[in-house]
């Protein structure tokens, strides 16, 4: 456990030093300045934060996608020789990517507090706003692992792939049947109505967690045959 707690933190380190963490930071910065250029109105905190995770998702896949690409081929291999087993390599990437993705989370989480919204928004929202950028965070971060080096060594086709994806998602997601993708349009939808907390959320939260979990299965199948 050590040694992959360790490499988690040398990915960290190896990212931030490499600065590729600019383009997703300015990514957020960009979506902070869109949906916060005009204070948000009392009682529509719940539904800004919404907008928020969707938007989000596709900043999420590029930092964790960046993080999984930070390291050079060879440099993998030996992390992989330093632990033991692939398993825990690619357990120490993607453990790297949600930590990277759950610091801008929280980013998105406290500039509406200070800057975007009318009034200090109360439990319900707050709780609400958590929950959906925890479920956009392990969204993107699904996605950026399927689109990484690893998976897809071109970076163009990694690209318009991770782009490509994000767009199919929302397109999907239009349609009435929640489980038939991660339901990104629901989110924003239900954040408008009453009690999503109680009534909406738990729906919502399952059909994610079942996407990005097959998701994230998958890079771990395709991760043993592509170290």
């Amino acid at each position: 456990m050590r040694p992959a707690l360790s490499l988690t933190y040398f990915k960290i380190t190896a990212y931030l030093r490499s600065h590729r963490v600019i383009l997703p930071f300015g990514g957020l910065l960009v979506v902070m300045a869109i949906l916060y250029s005009v204070r948000v109105n009392v009682g529509q905190e719940l539904p800004s934060y919404a907008d928020s995770a969707a938007l989000l998702v596709p900043v999420f896949a590029w930092a964790a996608r960046g993080l999984l690409d930070a390291e050079p081929d060879v440099q993998r291999l030996l992390s992989i020789t330093a632990v033991g087993r692939p398993g825990r390599e690619v357990a120490s990437g993607l453990l790297a990517a949600v930590a990277l993705n759950a610091a801008l989370a929280l980013v998105a989480l406290v500039v509406p507090l200070a800057i975007g919204f009318s009034a200090t928004p109360g439990p319900q929202a707050l709780l609400g706003g958590l929950a959906l950028h925890l479920l956009s965070l392990l969204t993107g971060t699904a996605i950026g692992a399927l689109t990484s080096r690893p998976i897809l060594p071109d970076p163009a086709v990694a690209a318009l792939t991770l782009l490509g994806g994000y767009a199919g998602i929302l397109l999907l997601s239009l349609v009435p049947v929640t489980w038939l993708t991660v339901p990104i349009i629901s989110w924003m939808r239900a954040a408008g109505q009453g009690d999503f907390l109680g009534r909406s959320l738990p729906g919502l939260a399952g059909a994610t967690l079942f996407w990005c979990a097959v998701a994230l299965f998958a890079y771990t199948r395709l991760r043993r045959t592509r170290p």
